[in-house]
């Protein structure tokens, strides 16, 4: 093998070694910083708003009540039974609604679980005000500057109109009276999934038109754990029309105290790795939209993600008027993301789930895994035929390339005499080398694009696995029970039969759990490698002789389903090179490749 086949191998070697390397020691950047517009910063230093989280409406800045200092509860079953509540039934939410603000303050997953463990409890979204990690929704409206008419806040009481319990065949609708001739309701509906409708309805029995800004608003009164990869965003999140995507970390916005951008339509929220909400105004409404960090009494963090509508809703006297938006909270499932983004025409909603910059990769990854799965029953199995699938698919390019190989392995006895020959001289070495090369019709780099083609399907699956909720706590078989998750047994305690945990050991307790599929993984890898005779280079030898034991530790902190996929692809690897190469008359001597690698190797002669 010449230099520069060994140089081409050492890069992608490195490469490799950089993805997974950054991944583990290095908190990846987040998107660069948008920056705010100059129009709506002037617009919001002479709103003069009391409620500074609240983004003011254009040229008509009002006042908010301001927030509160909610009393503190020792936990959260004491917060959420510390008001009068509607109850939430559905087929996929279980919680309440706090009559105290009319939030959306108590919401659980039904269907997902904490853990794999039977009986682990089930997944909580949103907990009220004064509990250890408050999160909630809520909606009211803003005055124009000027104006006195008393608005509903976060610390009124609602009496409930109509409806007794929330479900997705059952609205509930909340009324407030301001005494001073405005009747406010509030209806609150529910789909089976995780969208909630929000109908904000103004009715004036007084003397005169009213004019009022609606706004919703997410808040988050604490900094949730995050992951922190470099390939999943979890943060403060948005599509606000020309600004596209707008993405930042929590770190982010503490330290830039707020963000304002103006849209027409869109939505923004919050997004953890399986989890999200999300506030939707009407697509064809202009809003002003703001991301909000402060530190309440005490140093907790405060975030908010609100829109206020630029049009005014103006009520007549005598009459009503409303205003409709949509509240999203749940889980990040890809076919319902789809559904309400087409169902409801929301602007880019598939942007919820971070498919990242290679999505036109990913995506049809995840559809393909996704259709076998509904065959096979099983995620594992389907990763096990949609490796065979992209076998099958590069298979024209594999076959050129472990065909190149195989012409290589039959001339192995002139390299060696090139070698022998010109030892002393690399260039004439190098030159005789190209030579031998062109005359056999044989292209040295070709051997390395099966390695090269696996880097996007490894990178794509990856991602699959590590960001869609439909792989969390999918199971295989025996001990795997969450692809998602890395193998649980460890080689540093017998697999279990030694009674400690090795993960726990100081710095290097999280490589020290190498379970039984990264071995399978490495020892396919090892026997892919010796197919080949080793290299006669002592330095490439030694990398060769690395890389199984380096991706072994490496990939044992991946997920088990990734594991398991690089496995079978080795192996199916072995069978397809170990035919091609007969066909092209090489001898395959591969249990002898292995016994000269246990060999002592001579002394070099003195």
């Amino acid at each position: 093998m010449n230099e520069n086949n060994r140089n081409m191998i050492l890069a992608v070697v490195l490469s490799m070694l950089v993805l997974f390397g950054w991944q583990f020691f290095i908190a990846g950047p987040q998107l660069e910083q948008a920056q705010r517009q100059a129009e709506l910063a002037a617009q919001q230093e002479a709103a003069q708003i009391e409620g500074a989280d609240l983004a003011a409406p254009i040229g008509e800045p009002g006042t908010v009540a301001p927030s509160t200092e909610t009393a503190q509860f020792a936990s959260r079953d004491d917060a959420v039974s510390a008001a009068e509540r509607v109850v939430i039934e559905t087929e996929s939410l279980t919680g309440s609604i706090n009559l105290t603000g009319a939030r959306i303050d108590d919401l659980r997953l039904k269907k997902y679980n904490e853990t794999v463990e039977p009986g682990s409890p089930i997944i909580t979204l949103l907990s009220p005000a004064g509990s250890p990690e408050p999160y909630f929704l809520e909606h009211g409206w803003v005055a124009p500057a000027g104006s006195e008419v008393p608005l509903p806040n976060g610390q009124t009481v609602w009496q409930v109109e109509n409806g007794d319990a929330l479900s997705e065949n059952a609205p509930v609708t909340l009324v407030w009276d301001n005494g001073q001739g405005l009747i406010f309701r509030r209806t609150i509906s529910v789909d089976e999934h995780y969208m909630f409708t929000v109908a904000q309805s103004v009715e004036n029995a007084g003397q005169g038109d009213v004019a009022l800004y609606p706004y919703s608003r997410i808040s988050r009164l604490y900094t949730p754990w995050t992951q922190n990869f470099f390939i999943l965003h979890e943060g403060p999140i948005g599509v606000l029309g020309d600004h596209n995507l707008v993405e930042m970390s929590y770190g982010d916005l503490a330290g830039d105290a707020q963000r304002d951008y103006s849209a027409t339509g869109g939505w923004l929220g919050f997004t953890d790795k399986y989890w999200a909400t999300a506030i939707i105004p009407p697509q064809d409404d202009l809003i002003n939209a703001r991301f909000f960090h402060s530190l309440r009494s005490g140093g907790q963090d405060d975030y908010r993600a609100n829109f206020v509508s630029q049009n005014a809703v103006v009520v007549p006297a005598g009459g009503e008027a409303e205003y409709t938006s949509l509240a999203f909270a749940g889980a990040k499932v890809e076919s319902i993301i789809d559904s309400y983004e087409s169902g409801y025409s929301i602007d880019r909603f598939e942007l919820m789930i971070d498919w990242g910059w290679f999505h036109f990769i990913t995506k049809p990854m995840f559809y393909m895994i996704r259709l076998l799965y509904d065959f096979l029953g099983n995620f594992g199995l389907a990763i096990l035929a949609v490796t065979v699938i992209i076998k099958a698919i590069f298979f024209p390019l594999a076959n050129k390339s472990y065909a190149s190989m195989a012409n290589m392995r039959r001339v192995q006895p002139q390299m060696k005499e090139i070698q022998e020959k010109h030892k002393d001289d690399r260039a004439a070495q190098q030159q005789a080398m190209m030579e031998l090369y062109k005359k056999e019709k044989i292209n040295p780099i070709s051997g390395c694009w099966p390695i090269l083609i696996q880097i996007p399907v490894f990178f794509a699956l990856y991602k699959v696995l590590f960001v869609t909720i439909e792989m969390r706590h999918a199971p295989f078989f025996g001990w795997i029970q969450d692809l998602a998750a890395q193998d649980p047994t460890s080689l540093f305690n017998l697999f279990g039969l030694l009674p400690y945990d090795p993960t726990i050991v100081p710095i290097i307790g999280p490589f020290l759990q190498v379970g039984v599929w990264p071995l399978i993984m490495g020892l396919t890898m090892w026997v892919q490698m010796k197919l080949n005779p080793p290299p006669t280079d002592p330095t490439q030898a030694m990398i060769f002789g690395l890389m199984p034991i380096i991706f072994t530790f490496m990939l044992a902190t991946f997920p088990a389903g990734l594991v398991i996929y690089w496995a079978w692809n080795n192996f199916l690897s072995v069978v397809q090179q170990w035919v091609i190469m007969k066909r092209h008359g090489v001898t395959v001597d591969l249990l002898g490749n292995i016994k000269q690698s246990f060999k002592r190797k001579p002394k070099a002669a003195e």
